[in-house]
């Protein structure tokens, strides 16, 4: 196809080992590779550990070129704690500072400006900053929703469920969302709610996640890690990812404690965020369980490997309106997946057949699923084959990038 200028802006981008960040690093550099000129507007560092990275931290604005992508970090405030108010101010933060950044590029010659301004929420804010230089370039306008932060933040308590502050946050998601020519997200029940939101049915793709070729299976690096963290021949139910409100992670220390006395089962939670300490504290005293750091990327296959069933907890309601980008990686890992999750939902469509589904919040089923499974090696077995399966027919990169490049052909006709 014929080359594009294309111009993302995301907050999260690599290093970040987990969340938006490998995926937007991933997008980026899949389209340079494939001839496109893509500029990046990215904020610096921080998740999960809501820090910037030491490498980036101090000054203003930097400017490089990674991997064959142009890229422009911005600063933006960072809070230790991110509640509502801050929270709102951190991706308010990146907006403002990648403004000029984007009406620069979008000021561009003929030549370089771009042809598709895609922006990448969350953080929604700064779907405002793109739709100014799409405006000014005369180009069109990708959002794609990664999850539905105002709704997210309704269901974890960060924002009132009621009042005017929730009104008004749900109706400037809808007016913002409305603005893309193109709006994509990443299963068919968002793309459902994304419709109910206004967006018009014709502007409305999916453009799911992608399972990460890095993570390969890794059985030798699987056995050291089994005897590193003292692991021997127990049963490993590994949760690895980012720790806070939505994730609903402290229900994993509550199946641990119910399971206490079956010896031949260990939990491994691998992870950071600002939830970390207070499950620390919540674990403290339970000899089933370990709380280790995020692992770097050239672990993760050993990691993996080294699971007998991956877990994938999340709050009630919160089901559709993320699919954890952790889950492709779990099933091209082929391992059953144990998840919280609501008949119909999209991380329940998902799971069926891969693995072992419970009701959101219910500790008793959870730990029932676990040691059914714990118990059944043939049946693990079976459903590590079926992910394994569904992450090649429905989480491979190429098809997927394959659809993102249809889509850029399309709007720059």
């Amino acid at each position: 196809m014929t080359p594009a200028n294309v111009l993302l802006l995301t907050l999260n981008y690599a290093p970040e080992p987990v969340g938006i960040g490998p995926y937007s690093a991933g997008l980026a550099e899949a389209l340079a590779e494939r001839g496109h000129r893509v500029q990046v507007i990215a904020g610096k560092p921080y998740y999960p550990q809501w820090r910037v990275y030491p490498a980036f931290a101090g000054g203003g604005w930097q400017h490089g070129e990674e991997q064959g992508v142009a890229i422009t970090r911005c600063p933006h405030y960072v809070p230790a704690q991110p509640g509502g108010l801050k929270r709102i101010l951190h991706l308010a933060s990146f907006a403002l500072t990648a403004l000029p950044i984007a009406l620069r590029a979008a000021l561009r010659g003929k030549a370089q400006r771009p042809q598709v301004v895609m922006v990448i929420a969350p953080a929604l804010l700064s779907v405002m900053t793109g739709w100014l230089a799409a405006r000014l370039a005369g180009a069109r306008l990708w959002i794609h929703v990664q999850d539905f932060e105002v709704e997210a933040a309704l269901a974890t308590g960060l924002l009132g469920e009621q009042g005017l502050p929730a009104r008004l946050a749900r109706w400037l998601e809808g007016w913002v969302l409305r603005r893309g020519d193109r709006v994509t997200t990443i299963s068919p029940q968002m793309c459902a709610k994304l419709r109910d939101k206004g967006v018009a049915a014709e502007r409305v793709r999916e453009v799911r996640n992608w399972a990460d070729a890095r993570f390969a299976a890794d059985p030798d690096g699987a056995r050291a890690i089994r005897a590193e963290w003292g692991l021997g021949d127990r049963v490993v139910a590994l949760y690895s990812g980012n720790i806070a409100r939505k994730q609903g992670i402290e229900i994993l220390v509550e199946a641990a404690r119910l399971l206490r006395d079956r010896q031949d089962i260990s939990f491994v939670i691998c992870g950071e965020g600002p939830n970390r300490a207070e499950l620390e504290r919540l674990a403290a005293g339970l000899d089933n369980i370990q709380l280790h750091d995020l692992q770097p990327a050239e672990r993760m296959g050993a990691m993996l490997t080294m699971a007998d069933l991956h877990l994938l907890p999340q709050i009630p309601g919160a089901a559709d309106l993320v699919l954890p980008s952790k889950l492709t990686n779990m099933l091209a890992s082929a391992r059953p997946v144990v998840a919280t999750a609501d008949p119909g939902t999209g991380l329940f469509n998902e799971v069926d057949g891969c693995g072992t589904l419970t009701a959101p919040g219910d500790a008793a089923a959870l730990a029932a699923a676990i040691a059914a499974l714990a118990a059944d090696p043939a049946r693990r077995a079976a459903f590590g084959a079926a992910a394994r399966q569904r992450a090649e027919e429905r989480w491979m990169k190429d098809a997927i990038i394959d659809r993102v490049e249809v889509g850029i052909a399309e709007l720059t006709a």
